[in-house]
């Protein structure tokens, strides 16, 4: 798996800080690691954006990004607004490419979700996971309203032949309530794809160095972790 693509099933479910997860997992088994994020809107070009902050998180991995603007726009819409060029699925795969020559696994993190435009021609981040024949990991939210989300997104992977390894939730509450619980057992279901992990909430504001030593725990050992799903549920009473 020299390129893993992270994409989430909507805004701020959790995407760089599950993609700095698995970075430190990577990392603490000694694989070198690079973060391609495929593009960062809503930052200004001297302020540090997602790809940076899963380094700060994660340790020492290359950073990357295809393109940025201003606005917390979708791609597409902020490149036009900006005057700018877009982003091309190429582009992404292109850039993934020459990272992967280099390093032992390349993680390129979308933009919200898996079809927000990248272009005025519809290109998307699932064109770009397409064009690098890489598999797709998806990032869901805990609680109510993420199973239809997680299953329209796991559809269209399969309807464009992608592989869809499994779903990691990008924000697990520390009191989760009756539908979380539940979604435990509803999630892989409705992926057809296990659960690879569950990543606490808040963990991004831990310390880095406690956020990689507690990282590999939060992920299966797909993910190059030692999280185990069936532990997990019994233990949130699932």
């Amino acid at each position: 798996m020299p390129v893993l693509v992270i994409t989430g099933t909507g805004t701020e479910v959790g995407k760089t800080v599950v993609t700095a997860a698995v970075a430190a997992a990577a990392l603490a088994a000694g694989e070198s690691v690079a973060v391609l994020k495929a593009a960062q809107t809503g930052v200004a070009p001297d302020e540090p954006g997602d790809a940076l902050e899963a380094a700060r998180l994660a340790g020492a991995v290359t950073v990357a990004e295809v393109a940025r603007y201003p606005e917390p726009l979708a791609p597409g819409t902020a490149a036009r607004r900006a005057g700018r060029a877009p982003v091309r699925p190429w582009e992404v795969a292109e850039a993934a490419d020459r990272l992967a020559a280099e390093h032992d696994l390349v993680l390129v993190e979308g933009a919200g979700g898996l079809l927000v435009r990248f272009d005025d021609a519809g290109g998307t981040l699932a064109d770009a996971a397409g064009a690098l024949a890489a598999p797709v990991l998806v990032v869901a939210s805990a609680g109510l309203g993420t199973l239809n989300t997680t299953e329209l997104t796991a559809r269209e992977l399969r309807t464009r032949g992608l592989r869809l390894p499994g779903v990691v939730i990008g924000s697990w509450p520390g009191t989760p309530d009756l539908a979380s619980r539940c979604n435990l057992a509803d999630l892989p279901e409705v992926a057809g794809a296990p659960l690879l992990g569950a990543v606490p909430a808040g963990a991004g504001g831990l310390d880095p160095g406690a956020f990689r030593t507690a990282a590999p725990e939060w992920l299966a050992p797909a993910l190059r972790g030692t999280w185990d799903a069936d532990a997990f549920r019994a233990r949130e009473g699932a």
